[in-house]
């Protein structure tokens, strides 16, 4: 029993530390190489590195709501919700792997973002933005990657799981 705890805690690290720290280092080099350095194209314009700072949650959303209410939004209730899964994954520990994988992405890119919204008066540093032609992508980083791959993650875990009911 115990045993099953202590892997699933090391998992847990192994995935949400570097995925932090990437988040946090990936950010500080665009702050440092792309703030006022315009767009940077690659693999033919299919992906952009672009420095963009967004006040919304994903993709800007809420960007035009008070400070106040963005405050309590984007900062309170997302600090509470990212506690209430760690709780979760701290209780309910014993689910199928795929579902802890996804849950540890989806709160490694929330306290990503919720980082950069603590400390950088609600600021969300953007830099990424892939697409071909004029069909593109918002503007993103490392900790959106991270939710977005657990979401993806969890939802065909589920469905691949439902399939196995029927």
């Amino acid at each position: 029993m115990v045993t099953g705890r202590v892997t699933r805690l090391v998992l847990a690290l192994v995935i949400l530390l570097p995925c932090v720290a990437c988040d946090q280092f990936s950010k500080q080099l665009a702050e440092e190489h792309l703030k006022d350095a315009g767009v940077h194209s690659f693999l033919g314009d299919t992906l952009r590195l672009v420095y963009a700072e967004n006040t919304g949650a994903f993709l800007g959303l809420g960007q035009e709501l008070s400070a106040e209410l963005r405050f309590a939004l984007l900062i309170v209730l997302t600090g509470l919700l990212l506690l209430l899964l760690l709780g979760y994954l701290i209780v309910r520990w014993k689910m199928a792997r795929t579902q802890f994988i996804a849950l540890i992405l989806i709160l490694a890119g929330g306290i990503g973002n919720l980082i950069d919204r603590a400390t950088q008066n609600g600021v969300v540093v953007d830099f990424l933005n892939v697409g071909v032609g004029t069909l593109r992508s918002g503007i993103f980083n490392v900790a959106d990657v991270a939710v977005m791959t657990g979401f993806v993650v969890l939802v065909f875990g589920n469905l691949r799981r439902s399939d196995k009911t029927v």
